[in-house]
């Protein structure tokens, strides 16, 4: 990797700093557009006390769930449980510290936090326990919870396409919480199917630009479906 060149050779490369104690952002709603190789490398590497923060942390052994497998996080920020029974069972024990965000709020907090913007008011929450120990405060007779934004140590994406530069395309519902993420991380690492010369992307089709991506790499992906329904 030199100078506007984003692309790395390997996963390793890819995380490279990443250590105990930090703060990943991955993007992906459920098990789609999950930066699926990018979580596999988090594993290889063994780090622990992890906060994540996710809409929700994958299915048992896939995606985020196979770090709860291995107890390397410690706190989960994300919006729901889903389908994961380890994470289920992890929340009620105590084992593992869970902040449960609305989800619109999860993303506005990812945005912000890519914005530069420290906090926010929303009214999603007030008088719910969501809007415990948060400030409240009153704008044209509608009460709104402060929320602060959520930067991290490592941003993880799953895109579709990039050029050598980190311009990234995502591919239809697989855009997710992935833009968002994009720009709150301090590194941001993209993962993507195909990586294509400068100049090839249509940049009126770029979702996130270069500037807010440090490394690139491609991969292949299993894509898999989390509850496949088919007709008898």
């Amino acid at each position: 990797m030199a100078g506007l060149d984003k692309r790395v050779g390997s996963y390793e490369e890819a995380l490279a700093g990443l250590t105990d104690d930090m703060t990943v952002l991955a993007g992906g709603f459920g098990i789609c557009g999950i930066p699926e190789n990018l979580i596999a490398q988090i594993r290889k590497l063994g780090v622990k006390g992890l906060t994540v923060v996710s809409n929700n942390c994958g299915i048992d052994g896939f995606g985020l769930g196979v770090l709860l497998e291995d107890r390397q996080i410690r706190k989960m920020i994300a919006s729901y449980v889903g389908e994961n029974a380890l994470f289920e069972q992890q929340l009620l024990s105590g084992e593992l510290e869970v902040e449960l965000t609305p989800q619109g709020t999860l993303a506005e907090k990812l945005r912000a936090g890519g914005a530069g913007i420290p906090a926010f008011f929303t009214a999603t929450g007030y008088g719910t326990p969501v809007a415990d120990g948060k400030e409240v405060r009153e704008f044209d007779g509608r009460h709104y919870v402060m929320e602060r934004a959520i930067t991290g140590d490592f941003a993880i994406v799953k895109g579709w396409k990039a050029d050598h530069y980190g311009n990234v395309i995502y591919r239809h519902t697989a855009q997710n919480f992935n833009p968002v993420v994009a720009t709150a991380g301090r590194i941001t690492v993209v993962e993507v199917e195909e990586i294509v010369e400068p100049g090839e992307l249509d940049p009126t089709q770029i979702h996130t630009p270069g500037i807010y991506v440090d490394r690139i790499i491609q991969g292949t992906f299993e894509k898999r479906i989390e509850k496949r329904t088919v007709r008898s």
